[in-house]
């Protein structure tokens, strides 16, 4: 059966549910609500200082007045519990006519006896006189809360046929009530108790498929996919990190070890290497291109923006000082861009840096054996995909410095082999940060100025482009106040997404140079711009971001043996930014993030196809994801030949 099947689904309403990725019958069962209201009469005096319903009588015509264009007031005397009161709505004076006098109605809301108003939130044109559970499901454009609900109960009442994707096994050992009456229950709710049964069950569903389809693909991997077995002496190796100006940590040399013997067995490589801000994570990849390098390979590393790349393109270029070394970025002219992609094909170049520009369809590897991705998370699934099909049998190395806990990470990377680097390089020192409120702005600004006279630079970050209606700081409030702080004295520069890359990149080269000694910038610093004469972070609005972002942007100062500050500003929520004076350590950070604020800022931004859950929370449902880990890998070994294995590997579209 089809969407257009459905009654009350036409052509308009095929096209919103596209908008929302929603184009099949499954797809709309799987649109649970987020959240469910209780609705249970009350009487007047329980609704003074928490929402109630309350029903009675209307006993005026409503009067509606306009307060602005997208502001309306509504209100009436309603007679309930032998008393009239003054009953106040905003913007539903489309109900007007619907509330007669005489008319039986109920309302949501609070009542102030003091003035005998009821302030309210909600009005059904009905009698409520029995519990009932009301769904409230994610707003669409186009489509009322209603609307989408009679739609979901009109695909129920066909008694569609549902995939059931938990083993029978699975679904006895639990005592899952079956899919079909859990959809019911979740969309159509009769009581508390058995919406909480049925939210299990799927939540279960959801996670099995999840970890079958990672625990698949690493058995896959690891039975079937043979890789390039380089014929590497890994005394080269040493000899390479002897020479190095600085000393590898524990977690780097280990982290070494396992990429090295990745690349000299005939097994494909699939690591994500897992490092804290500043913990060096560019180093060991550079050490894994030069593995690759003296295995006869051709090697990429692709980064999220063209700042980062030349970054690594320099740091490469210094210590692989006999190797051919290419940079390849969107905003380099026609004419090198051509030069360089000919030298690709031709095997001209040994290793290419570059952004997404690598994947243009003209670039072509004459013997691509390791892709790097550095902050794997900002390339969507299909970017990382076509990337790794431009060589044959490539390894793959991902790299992300947004640290989790290790057991989320075992978790949520199932499919991958992980390597994590927590200990700090030797002489980084702790970056010192405090928390402070606007009207402490004074402090910070003696200490920037203390900095800068000492000849050190500072970032200041904004949550805001330019908002003149908003009350909280953008980039051009900043430099305004900045450039009133301290004069002609010192040069201010900005930078934000909004630029372009030419711009970006000029204004980047005078700030590492020195010739800009203030950076106001959006977040568009937060990931792996190297500065070592940044010593000041000044972060405004703090409380607008989660602490795993915050702790990133501070990651950008500190990153020498010179003493480094970082300012937090903000008016409230000072209470959780507080971990962040607390701790230096990015994966306990993470750990009080994920609890705070939920998966949804575990790195920071919205993640590109890797882990969208529906209904499952993978913090307030992780006991249940780490059972369907085990059951999964339990189901994939015993069950080889079952059936429903095969279902479930077709129905999952694995290779996606």
């Amino acid at each position: 059966m089809s969407l257009e099947e459905i009654k009350g689904i036409g052509p308009k309403t095929i096209d919103i549910l596209k908008k929302i990725n929603i184009t099949s019958i499954s797809e709309l069962l799987e649109y649970y609500p987020y959240k469910y209201l209780i609705l249970n009469n009350t009487e007047l005096s329980n609704t003074i200082n928490n929402s109630g319903l309350i029903i009675g009588i209307i006993q005026d015509n409503p009067r509606v007045s306009y307060i602005r264009k997208n502001l309306n007031r509504m209100s009436f005397r309603f007679f309930t519990n032998n008393k009239i009161i003054n009953v106040t709505i905003f913007n539903r004076a489309f109900m007007k006519n619907y509330l007669t006098i005489g008319k039986r109605i109920s309302i949501i809301g609070k009542y102030n006896p003091k003035t005998n108003s009821f302030i309210a939130s909600d009005i059904k044109l009905k009698e409520i006189n029995k519990s009932e559970i009301e769904v409230k499901y994610h707003s669409v454009l186009g489509l009322k809360n209603n609307q989408i609900h009679k739609i979901i109960l009109n695909c129920l009442q066909n008694k569609i046929d549902t995939i059931d994707y938990v083993p029978y096994e699975y679904q006895i050992k639990y005592k899952f009530i079956d899919k079909y009456n859990a959809l019911r229950e979740i969309h159509e709710p009769t009581n508390v108790k058995l919406i909480k049964q049925a939210k299990l069950r799927l939540i279960y569903e959801e996670f099995f498929k999840f970890m079958f389809k990672m625990n698949y693909l690493k058995n896959k991997r690891t039975k079937n996919n043979y890789g390039l077995a380089r014929s590497v002496d890994f005394k080269k190796i040493e000899s390479f990190i002897k020479k190095l100006p600085f000393e590898l940590t524990k977690d780097q040399n280990s982290s070494v070890e396992s990429i090295y013997n990745d690349l000299t067995t005939p097994i494909r490589m699939n690591r994500l290497l897992l490092g804290d801000v500043g913990s060096g994570k560019t180093i060991v990849s550079i050490i894994a291109l030069y593995i690759n390098y003296l295995g006869g390979y051709q090697g990429a590393l692709m980064a999220p923006t063209e700042v980062l790349a030349i970054q690594h393109y320099e740091s490469i270029t210094k210590l692989l000082t006999n190797v051919k070394i290419g940079l390849l970025i969107g905003s380099m002219k026609l004419k090198e861009k051509k030069e360089v992609i000919e030298k690709i094909a031709n095997n001209e170049i040994d290793i290419v840096i570059g952004t997404h520009a690598i994947l243009s369809e003209n670039v072509t590897f004459n013997n691509l054996g390791l892709v790097i991705t550095d902050e794997q998370h900002r390339f969507g699934v299909n970017q990382r995909k076509t990337m790794q099909n431009k060589g044959v049998l490539t390894d793959i190395l991902y790299m992300s410095a947004t640290p989790i806990p290790r057991t989320y990470a075992l978790a949520l990377y199932g499919d991958m082999d992980l390597s994590i680097i927590k200990t700090k390089p030797n002489g980084r020192r702790k970056i010192e940060t405090i928390v402070k409120k606007e009207s402490e702005i004074k402090d910070v600004l003696e200490s920037i100025w203390t900095e800068l006279k000492n000849g050190h630079q500072i970032y200041v970050v904004a949550p805001l482009i330019d908002d003149e209606e908003s009350e909280l700081n953008d980039i051009k409030k900043l430099k305004n106040n900045f450039q009133k702080a301290f004069g002609s004295k010192v040069n201010i520069g900005i930078l934000h997404g909004k630029m372009k890359k030419d711009e970006k990149n000029k204004i980047m080269q005078e700030y590492k140079e020195n010739k800009v000694q203030i950076l106001i910038s959006t977040t568009v610093i937060e990931v792996g711009i190297d500065v070592k004469n940044a010593t000041v972070m000044v972060i405004y609005n703090a409380e607008m971001f989660g602490l795993a972002t915050l702790h990133q942007l501070r990651g950008r100062v500190g990153r020498n043996e010179l003493t480094s500050y970082c300012y937090l500003i903000c008016n409230k929520d000072i209470k959780r930014l507080k971990v962040l004076e607390e701790s230096n350590d990015g994966f306990y950070i993470s750990e009080k993030d994920f609890e705070m604020r939920g998966s949804g800022d575990l790195f920071g931004i919205k993640q590109s196809g890797d882990m969208v859950f529906k209904i499952g929370d993978i913090r307030q449902d992780y006991k249940i994801l780490l059972q369907c880990k085990e059951d999964s890998e339990k189901y994939l070994n015993n069950f080889d030949n079952n059936i429903l294995y095969d279902d479930i590997i077709n129905s999952l579209d694995i290779n996606n």
